[in-house]
């Protein structure tokens, strides 16, 4: 359905969520998209009426995962989720968290990828405190972005 600003993204889903729509929030870096992001997006949007992605800026990604990352332009990483069949809307955010997101939207999930249990979400605090639900989604993580880079890395650069 769309790409949004951030500001659209919030009111939205809280419209939504107050108007009864079971409103759904995932969030991450899918810098180099592979079958583990799309897993989760699909077991994040079974949770509801609509799915709403918020994806990691290009300066967010570097504090969280150093120089060097992401190796997609928050753009290009945006465009991408968005265009998975899962999603209805996607939008970037700046921070390293969604705590503010779930705090301004309230949706009635919040949903992580299987590299989480319930208890180590770091927004769980926030989402308790909203009514929103924690939910672990997408079973346990067995690739990542980081872990293709160094495939790739060990073997074209020997």
């Amino acid at each position: 359905m769309g790409i949004l600003t951030r500001k659209q993204a919030v009111e939205l889903g809280f419209r939504l969520s107050r108007q009864g729509r079971r409103v759904v929030l995932a969030n991450g870096v899918f810098d180099l998209l592979h079958r583990g992001h799309l897993a989760y997006l699909e077991e994040a949007k079974k949770l509801g009426d609509v799915l709403f992605v918020a994806v990691n800026s290009d300066l967010s990604v570097r504090k969280i995962k150093g120089e060097g990352r992401p190796i997609l332009g928050e753009d290009e990483r945006l465009a991408l989720v968005e265009a998975l069949k899962p999603v209805d809307y996607a939008f970037l955010f700046e921070e390293e968290d969604v705590r503010r997101i779930i705090l301004e939207m309230r949706p009635h999930y919040h949903a992580k990828g299987g590299d989480y249990t319930p208890e180590s979400v770091p927004e769980r605090d926030v989402a308790v405190k909203v009514g929103t639900k924690t939910v672990v989604v997408g079973g346990s993580k067995v690739n990542s972005t980081t872990d293709i880079i160094g495939r790739i890395l060990e073997k074209f650069c020997k």
